[in-house]
Order: structure tokens, then sequence, then C-alpha cells
């Protein structure tokens, strides 16, 4: 038993200590803002977690279309960090489903930490724009249901070229619709998914626009959207696959509002094509962007992902974890 003249003699001397420094494992960490040399050294010693997408898995190939259990349990079994469900791949969206592959994450060990999804904004017709607007709030609440913080987004593109082979055989460029402009195509983008906001905020759900194809094709072209919007609730999802020139110059002007990074590697030659990505370069520049998220994997090769996938991992274990 101690008496309160004693107690309040022990708790002077404890603040005399924290003054001098003397008890540093009682500081707090410093924060994001915290732009002193200590601070950015602390920084600069972090490692990211990697993730897997269930795309990784299944890549639309009719001989490996697994479902979002059976990658859940490749992806603990191989050692990833969390999973990212590519929502194209969900065969149920009851609510018993949806929280079976939460409790099967946790069981794991895994994270849940992104949600691919995919959205046409890029329509002359109002109803179309509509329905992919309700789409699109109807997978937020999936994502909230499932506790996953992210979701990937899309603007959706053209049309002119339907054939996705025939448009990648193009590099992803498409003639703009007839009779409408570029202009046009941005603002129908920008209106759309200001009335997915709310829903976002309402769920806790952070929007990533990817640099997919369509308006979104470029850094430019996904920066031209988020800007204008400006929202904490829209960010940035970065494909190191999606560009087929000045890389590195799209990755940097995309890297400060970057949420969520998708990784693509190509074992065995790439399903549409094969990039040589350089990841040192991209790891040094998101670390100097301060980075702290997710390197999610999404295996596009033709090799058998039973041994692609660990391959893909150790690669980017090497580099960010």
């Amino acid at each position: 038993m101690i008496n309160r003249r004693q107690m309040l003699a022990g708790s002077a001397a404890a603040t005399t200590l924290l003054g001098t420094g003397t008890l540093a494992a009682s500081s707090p960490k410093p924060s994001a803002t915290d732009n002193s040399s200590e601070a950015h050294s602390k920084r600069e010693g972090y490692r990211n977690r990697i993730a897997v997408s269930t795309y990784s898995f299944w890549r639309y190939r009719d001989d490996t279309k697994l479902s979002i259990a059976e990658c859940i349990d490749l992806a603990g079994e191989m050692g990833f960090g969390g999973v990212e469900i590519l929502h194209r791949q969900m065969t149920d969206e009851s609510p018993a489903a949806l929280q079976k592959i939460k409790q099967q994450a946790f069981l794991w060990g895994l994270d849940l930490c992104g949600f691919s999804t995919h959205q046409g904004f890029v329509s002359p017709d109002a109803e179309v724009r509509q329905k992919n607007i309700n789409d699109t709030i109807h997978q937020i609440e999936l994502a909230y249901q499932m506790g996953i913080p992210t979701m990937r987004v899309n603007t959706g593109r053209w049309g002119t070229i339907p054939d996705f082979n025939q448009l990648m055989a193009h590099k992803g460029i498409e003639p703009i619709l007839e009779g409408y402009t570029e202009d046009e195509g941005f603002k129908w983008v920008i209106d759309s998914l200001e009335q997915c906001l709310p829903a976002a905020e309402k769920c806790g759900v952070t929007l990533g626009l990817e640099n997919h194809w369509g308006l979104g094709r470029t850094a430019e072209g996904v920066m031209r959207i988020v800007d204008a919007i400006d929202s904490p609730w829209l960010q940035v999802t970065l494909d190191t696959g999606n560009f087929f020139e000045r890389s590195m110059e799209q990755f940097e002007l995309m890297a400060p509002k970057t949420v969520y990074v998708q990784a693509k590697t190509y074992f065995g030659g790439g399903t549409w094509y094969t990039l040589d990505i350089d990841y040192p370069a991209i790891g040094k520049l998101l670390r100097e962007h301060r980075y702290r998220g997710y390197i999610s994997l999404e295996f596009e090769g033709q090799e058998d992902f039973k041994t692609a996938v660990p391959k893909s991992l150790e690669l980017l274990r090497s580099v960010f974890g």
C-alpha cells in the first residue's frame, strides 16, 4: 500500500523522466505529417504487407475458375498477408455468404484488404450511367459487409472496340463515340462517381480509381477525375501493369494519392501482353511518397499458378515486404 503523497511523488518523477527522454519507449511514434529526419528514417524502414487478388488464381480461364473459398485457402497456405476479392468471381452475394468469406479469411489470419469491381460510366445514355451508379453503390455495401476498406473502381470505356482482345492489341486505345467529345465523357464519369461518394463515406470504403483503360488509361485521365472531385473518399488504385509507355512518369503523377497497389507479374508469358516492370524503381518511388498500404498481386501469366504465384510473392517481398 502507498499513500497519496508517495503516489504524487512517483508521478512527478515519471514526468521528469519523460521530459528528459529517459522513457523514450512511452513516447508516441511520429505522425505521417512529421517531416523530421528521425521520423523520416523510421518511415523509410517500413515494409508493405503483400496481398493476392483472387484474380491471380482465376484469371477468367476456364481451367482455373476457382471459388472465392478455394482462393482464400490458397492465399493462406502460400503465406500472403491479405486477400483482394474480385467481384466478378463471386457467385453468391447473400449476407450469409459474405460473412462466411470474412470468417474464412479471419481464421487464416488474412486481411480482406481490397475489392476489385467494374463500372461503365462512359455512356451518353443517362439510364446506363444510373444503372452503373446503382451497381457501384451496391458493391460499396458489399465491401462494407465484408469489412473491406477500399474498392477499385473504373471509368468504363467508349465501347467502340467491343472485343477486349482486340482492345489489348490496340494498347487500350479506342476511338471516341461518334458525335461526342472526350470532355463529355469525363463529365459523365465525374458526375457518376460523385453520386457514389455519400455511400462510400457512410460505409467507410475508400474508392480507388484505377488506371484501367477507357478514360483512366493514362495517369493524366485518372488524376483529372480525382482532382476534379477532390474528395478523401476517392483516391487512386495504382496498377503496375496497365501503362505501355512513360510508366515511371505516370506512376509519379498517381503516387501522391495512391491508397492501393495492384502488382502484375507475367511468369510464363502474359495472357495479352508481357511487361518488364521495374519493381525496385516502383518500390523506391512509393517509399518516397510514404505509401504504407498493401501491394496486391495480380498474376497474369501462362505458368501454372501453383508455381507462379509463390514466385511472385517472393519477388514482391524482396522489394516491398
